[in-house]
């Protein structure tokens, strides 16, 4: 059984941050968890909006064999009550054997958050022991596919990252038997997630195609090989070894 679908969602919405452009100093007047000014938490709506995604997600069909998260903060917290919701269902009914990846987080640092290209260094996540004892659910044994540059990245870095993440992770699934992954990750992320998935790569980066709400969610289903066609208006990436996914 190779992977079928890949579940798409943005963290849900988060208190703020700011950088001084020359120093690269970042500063937040809410104190974040893990004590880094730019892994904020959830606000509350954001904690309720994560909570209704979590109860969202044990909806799915084909349901979710695995989850995927960048390890800041704000996306571990957005998962984890479906991680929870899991871990009940499992507990409840032993029987069920699909998606008892899903009682764990794997932390990808190629979904990371993206940070442009600076002459100093950007914020890194906390480490897994911290994170470990924040989330319980926290898989400290993951090794990451890819990490992003300290000093940021340009959009082509970003889209060469996000390959080869998602590349890292279709290929686990596929050796693991899974059906279906959620991935959960930053606004940035999700729209290179869409472009690379498709292959649909616009000529102008802002232009407006995949869209990236707190907590939305979107569904990529896998062609088969070789059937894949390039509908963008600009450069078609390719996923070496893999069927296009379509929206």
């Amino acid at each position: 059984m190779s992977l079928q679908v890949i579940y798409v969602t943005r963290h849900g919405f988060r208190s703020g941050w700011s950088v001084d452009p020359l120093t690269g100093v970042y500063t937040a007047a809410i104190r974040s968890p893990t004590g880094i000014p730019a892994d904020p938490a959830l606000t509350s709506h954001g904690v309720s909006q994560a909570k209704e995604m979590g109860k969202h997600l044990m909806t799915l069909d084909p349901p979710i064999d695995a989850v995927y998260s960048s390890p800041y903060y704000r996306c571990l917290q957005t998962i984890t009550p479906f991680v929870e919701l899991k871990q009940q269902q499992l507990k409840d009914d032993p029987r069920i054997q699909h998606g008892s990846a899903t009682a764990t987080i794997c932390p990808e640092h190629g979904l990371g958050e993206f940070f442009g290209a600076a002459p100093f260094d950007h914020p890194i996540p906390a480490s897994h022991k911290r994170l470990k004892e924040l989330f319980p659910a926290y898989n400290d044994s993951y090794v990451s596919a890819i990490k992003p540059s300290r000093k940021g990245e340009t959009i082509e870095d970003l889209y060469g990252r996000v390959a080869a993440a998602v590349q890292a992770i279709i290929e686990r699934c596929d050796a693991e038997g899974k059906r279906a992954v959620v991935l959960c990750t930053h606004a940035a992320v999700v729209i290179a997630l869409g472009r690379v998935l498709t292959g649909r790569i616009p000529e102008a980066v802002e232009e407006e195609d995949f869209h990236a709400f707190t907590c939305g969610l979107s569904t990529y289903r896998r062609h088969q090989r070789g059937t894949g066609t390039d509908t963008g208006t600009g450069t078609d990436t390719q996923m070496p070894s893999f069927g296009k996914f379509v929206l």
